[in-house]
């Protein structure tokens, strides 16, 4: 079989191996498509900490079962995967929260990921949902992440949420959080984004370098400011400048991630009885919970997959620089394997 590895910043190479068998407690999957995140750029262009190379990239994934050990599962499923590996034996795993153990092995990061034609994951990390396709399955991972921070936020119907970064993290946010029945404001500086965020359900958006951003949420709020936030845009600067956009009350929920220290203004938190709080990955709860929002197509793959590249020319796409790959929405992989 083929597989594609990222043998070090900037570098890919194609290599021929031997089709992976599955051990007990694992199965083998046939890869039929594979998302592009911000995880695998970054780990392409040498930014993503705690990496090491080489590695074989690819968490987002859509694929036909072949065998393994998986109790209700048939040769021939479709199936994606929840990419997040633990023993499920530490602190948080004992908490009902796995998907920021500490043990953590995430495909495609810590461990050699999908970007293969055949790859071996845990049995127990298979799911399915009848009637969704493959162009479903690899968007359930990413568009679960948005639905773990709803979760943890527990949106109230009709309250004003503000979702800061249009990308494909925080356009989900935006689909999921309008279908619960929020206000959604998107703040972005793409307008391209801010008018994909219009079609998937924001009531509202605004451009991010405008000199008016506050007096903007307040005139949308009633003067009552954000309720909720969610951070989606990985950028210190706009996690900074979003504390001053807090209702009294208000949760804040930080998606994205960066690098360094955040810094806000604690009298300014503490008088509003602020919520801060960080959505790592999701839950096999997410993931339910986008297959059901997919199979009764109140949320469209077609909406997100803004563009396909063959598994054979994914490489040349990584390092062409007229082809940002966080331009539009979602890029994904596929595969010509019969």
């Amino acid at each position: 079989m083929k597989k594609l590895v990222c043998v070090e910043p900037g570098r890919f190479e194609y290599t021929q191996v031997d089709i992976p068998q599955p051990s007990a407690g694992e199965s083998l999957l046939k890869v039929k498509k594979i998302g592009i995140c911000g995880t695998d750029i970054h780990a392409f262009a040498g930014n993503q900490p705690f990496f090491s190379y080489p590695r074989v990239l690819g968490h987002e994934v859509a694929a036909e079962y072949i065998q393994g050990d998986a109790p209700g599962y048939n040769p021939g499923d479709k199936v994606t995967v929840i990419p997040y590996f633990t023993k499920g034996k530490d602190i948080a795993s004992r908490m009902g929260k796995p998907n920021c153990a500490s043990d953590m092995q995430v495909l495609g990061v810590h461990i050699d990921g999908a970007m293969a034609e055949y790859v071996v994951v845990p049995s127990d990390a298979l799911r399915k949902l009848e009637g969704l396709d493959f162009d479903d399955l690899v968007l359930v991972e990413p568009l679960a992440i948005g639905a773990h921070g709803l979760h943890r936020a527990q949106l109230v119907p009709a309250e004003n949420v503000l979702v800061v970064g249009a990308g494909p993290i925080g356009l989900g946010i935006i689909a999921l959080a309008s279908k619960a029945g929020g206000r959604v404001i998107a703040l972005d500086m793409d307008v391209k984004r801010l008018a994909m965020a219009t079609a998937l359900g924001a009531n509202t958006v605004i451009n991010a370098a405008d000199s008016d951003v506050q007096e903007q949420i307040a005139a949308h709020t009633g003067g009552d400011m954000a309720s909720l936030i969610f951070d989606a845009s990985g950028s210190r600067a706009a996690i900074n400048n979003a504390f001053s956009f807090m209702a009294h009350g208000a949760r804040y929920v930080l998606v994205g991630l960066q690098k360094q220290e955040i810094v806000f203004s604690h009298p300014e938190f503490h008088k509003r009885e602020g919520t801060l709080m960080s959505s790592r990955n999701a839950l096999s709860t997410d993931f339910q919970y986008v297959m059901q929002r997919l199979s009764t197509g109140e949320i469209s793959a077609s909406a997100f997959i803004t563009r396909r590249v063959a598994f054979d020319q994914a490489a040349a796409l990584f390092s062409d620089p007229s082809k940002p790959l966080l331009g539009g929405i979602k890029t994904v992989i596929e595969f010509d394997n019969p």
